[in-house]
Formats: structure tokens, sequence, C-alpha cells
């Protein structure tokens, strides 16, 4: 055996390499990116042994993990907690398919967002789609996660959704690695009705989904991720969930007087919860994320005894993540000496890099629109460029998700608010932006579409965009007019010129494309350009 020091996302991925892993897809977005990233670097990814991509969204990794498991092997798609909507649907009619081979489906989750639009709480997924879900407590549990839970989907024919948060994922500590082991044989299912979800089919395997709860519930009761340690003073009870656990081991000097539930799988094992209730007359709950847990004790109406603590009480704060601060005071504690009050993120004024071409298209946009701002307005989407909100550009008006730019630009012009632009990056596009495009093009909406084109998912790292050298054929094959379909370079020294076309595009009535396309400053630095596509209008 040896050790090394991993982030969790490293330490995940390096323990489903050794679990057998033979395919790992995922679509990049902050914290979990590097668990892709660390499968790709793997010397069994680049011998050809592991196979592992960046698929263009979260949906569609899923279906390739679900795909590979189909045929036996142990795969799986990691994404953050946004993406896991993208790909709700594979993920929850493959609870009712199931699985042949181990399928895992790893969400690291953003409380705080970081960098994230929302703090969504991946374990309510679990609510839906009636699965069992593993959340580590710190790195050595991130690494002996896979084997465990690819063990639990073949045993039990059920995807595993891991859960991790930003602070377990992106922080480092030593982790003992285990042994080996061999990747499964190729072997498709023989039952094949089974993933053939007609009503018929799927209302058996529904049937049979539902029976599995009470295998699931004892699996939980009996998990190395969960136990109850008892403690000599029972006026409080604790019930700590994934890295909260770390948290109050760190604010008692790793000897809690209180007995404290240590809850790292899921559905709740209420053996061990009952006992604790039974035997405290105060309970405090933490947990990253929403008051999941807490709720649930809570009941409907609400339990009187033992007095539940946590989010919804107050104890805890009801939004962030948690730290070992929040958590002594939650305790009643003194103040830790040297450590924020708080987990919120350190403010620091987010800024497009120096030389960054989005910079450029803003000062496009802005002077484009100089007399039109009355009704005129630009709809973003997620990436850098996302930071033209900011001073001294101003130049964007909304970001909700990925792909909204262009659906909410078209809605708007429906609704008769003209020049009605999207803003949208050409990984962003991929993702989810065609879609829109292909509904513009079919409604003849009057919309202008930038996409901005810098060759990279810039904002997550600089990986490869899906639709990389192929922006100028999408948009052809979708119906873009090649009349309105242009490519411009955002240079300083070509502002004049692309405020005129952009002017010339919002002029016309019906969609136009006009994709923007230097490469990022970041990548270039790197030595990493690539060639791009051809072609494109005037």
């Amino acid at each position: 055996m040896s050790t090394r020091l991993l982030l969790g996302d490293e330490a995940l991925a390096q323990g489903a390499i050794d679990a057998g892993l033979s395919g790992a897809f995922g679509y990049p977005g902050t914290p979990s990116t590097e668990i892709t990233e660390y499968v790709q670097r793997s010397p069994e990814a680049r011998s050809g042994a592991v196979r592992s991509h960046w698929t263009a969204n979260e949906k569609t990794a899923v279906e390739t993990a679900l795909g590979m498991c189909y045929a036996g092997k142990r795969a799986m798609a990691s994404m953050k907690h946004v993406g896991l909507n993208v790909a709700a649907d594979p993920f929850i009619n493959a609870a009712i398919s199931g699985t042949n081979g181990g399928l895992l489906i790893n969400v690291a989750d953003d409380p705080s967002m970081h960098s994230s639009q929302n703090e969504q709480d991946s374990r309510l997924y679990t609510e839906i789609a009636l699965v069992p879900c593993i959340e580590p407590a710190n790195q050595q549990e991130a690494y002996d996660v896979p084997a465990y839970a690819f063990d639990f989907s073949e045993r039990h024919r059920i995807p595993v959704l891991v859960r991790l948060t930003t602070r377990l994922a992106h922080s480092r500590a030593p982790v003992t690695l285990g042994s080996k082991r061999p990747q499964n044989e190729l072997s498709a299912p023989t039952d094949r009705e089974r993933f053939i979800l007609l009503p018929s089919n799927a209302r058996r395997s529904y049937d049979r989904l539902i029976r599995q709860q009470r295998d699931f519930l004892r699996e939980s009761e009996a998990s190395p991720f969960n136990r109850l340690v008892e403690g000599t003073d029972t006026s409080l009870g604790v019930i700590a969930c994934g890295i909260a656990y770390n948290y109050v081991l760190e604010v008692t000097g790793g000897a809690p007087r209180f007995p404290v539930l240590k809850v790292g799988q899921y559905p709740l094992p209420l053996a061990a919860v009952e006992r604790l209730l039974a035997q405290c007359s105060e309970i405090l709950v933490l947990e990253e994320g929403y008051p999941y847990v807490e709720s649930k004790l809570l009941g409907s109406p609400p339990r009187p005894s033992p007095v539940i603590r946590g989010r919804l009480s107050g104890d805890v704060p009801r939004t962030g993540e948690l730290s070992p601060q929040s958590v002594a005071s939650a305790l009643g504690f003194p103040e830790l000496q040297g450590l924020p009050a708080s987990g919120a993120p350190v403010s620091r004024p987010p800024a497009l890099c120096p030389g960054c071409p989005h910079a450029d298209t803003c000062r496009v946009l802005n002077d484009a629109l100089a007399t039109r701002r009355e009704t005129g307005r630009v709809f973003s989407d997620i990436g850098c460029y996302t930071l033209g909100a900011l001073p001294p550009y101003g130049a964007i008006d909304t970001c909700i998700e990925m792909g909204a730019s262009i659906t909410m630009a078209k809605g708007a012009s429906d609704a008769g608010l003209r020049p009605a632009i999207a803003l949208i990056g050409d990984s962003t596009f991929a993702h989810s932006g065609m879609t829109g495009l292909l509904d513009c093009v079919n409604e003849n909406s009057d919309v202008t579409i930038v996409i901005v084109d810098n060759s990279t998912v810039a904002m997550t790292g600089g990986q490869t965009s899906s639709a990389e050298r192929r922006l100028v054929a999408i948009c052809e094959g979708i119906g873009v007019q090649p009349a309105h379909l242009r490519v411009i370079e955002p240079l300083p020294g070509r502002h004049a010129e692309n405020v005129a076309i952009l002017e010339e595009e919002i002029s016309h009535a019906g969609p136009s494309v006009i994709i923007a396309r230097r490469e990022c400053i970041q990548t270039l630095k790197r030595g990493s350009r690539r060639p791009a596509d051809k072609g494109g209008g005037k």
C-alpha cells in the first residue's frame, strides 16, 4: 500500500480506478471538475484501458456511463449539483431500469455558491429517484467509497449517488491506497426487457424499486460510513453528516463528550437515529446544504421531544457552508481563534483576465446597443463572459442557467422586447444552446445570437469544448442562413468593424448568429492553440 496527498475529488477518482473502473464521463463544473481530470491524467486512461472524456453535457455523461454499465462494466458520471438537473431524466429512469455493471453518479454540491447559481442539495434527488446516497466525511472515505458503492450497485442493480461538497472536494489530505481490482468482463444483461421502459415493463421495474427500499435501509444500518459514537453527556446528541463529522472532531479535539451519530450513507439509518433520540433531550443536526435530515427529524407536526436544532432553528446559519467556527458556535463552544466567524467565501472582486477576448466583445455589445438600450437587452449565459455584468462593462442583463440565453432572448423578442441579443460561450452552446437556436430558426425569431468562441471551457480550467472547430457547420446545419452567420475577431483594432457587423445583424428581422472567435488568453499562454472551423457569411 502507498500513501498520496489527494484532493477529495482526486481520492474519489483514484478509488474508482482501483475498484475496476472502465469508464469515467462528465461535464466540467466546479467543484467536480477534478474527478474526471484526474482519471484522464491517469496511466490507465492514457493507455486506453479506461475510457474517459468530457461529454457535451451532464445528461450525455450519465447516458454514456449507463451504456457502459449495461455492458457489464463499472462506470461513473461526474458533475456539479446543478448538472444533476440536466442529467435528471436518465438518472431517475436508470433507477427504474436498474443497472448491470456498477454505476456511480458523482455530484459535487457547492454550499456558499463559490462558483454556482444556487445551493442546491443533491440528497433531495435520492427522494425522487429512490436511490441510495453515500456522502464521505474525509478524503480517505472518498477513496474508499467507489469500491463499496460499485459492489452495492452491482449487488442491487441500482445507481448510487456519491455526494461531495466544496470543502471536501477541494482540500487535500493523505490517503492510503488499497489493492487494485481488475475490470469487469464484458457481460450484457440477459433480462433485456428491463431496459425497455415501456409502461408495462416500467411498472414492474418500479414495483421492484419500491420493494428494494427495505434492502437499502438494511444496508444503510450496517454501513461502515454510518456509526453511532456513544458519549458521557446525553443532554445533547449530534447528527453529523459528511464533512460535518470532521468539523465536530476538530472542535472537540477528537473526543466529543456527547453522543455523535456519523451519517455517511442514506437512507438514514433509522435504528441508530432512534437510539440517539431516545437517550438525548436535544439533538443538533450538522449538515452541508439544505436542512434535509433536520426536516425529517422534525416531522409534521413537529415532534415535541427531543428538541431538534440545526439550520431551521437558527442554531446553524441557514445559508452557506459549514465551518469549524459555525459548528463550535452551535455546540456552545467559545470562538475559535484565528478562524473566520462563518463559512462565507472571502470577498474578492472577480474580473476578466487582461487581454480576454470577452472584454472586447462586451465593448462591441455596448457600442452597438448605445442608442437602443431603452428596449434592447443582452441575455447572457454561464461562463467567464458573465463577468461582463460587472464594471467597467455592464454589458449583460441576465444570467440564469446553462443554455437560457438564447431561449430567453427568443421569449423576450416574441413579447416585443427588441433588440434581443443572446450571449453564449462555445461550450455552453454545445451543452444546451443548440436546441434554443433551432427554436429560433423554426420560428424565424428576431434574435441575434453572439457565440463567444475562445476554443476552450475557460471558467473551469481550460477543458476542450465539445463544439470545437464545428460551430459554423453546426449553425448552418440547424438552418441559420449563411448570409446571417458571421465570424468576427474581437480585437481592439477591429472594434469599429465588429460594431458595424453587430448593428447589421440586429437590424435583420430574423435569427442571426455572430461567432466572436479568439482563443482564451490563458490557453494561448500555454501554447494550446487549436485550429478553428472556417467559413461564416459575408
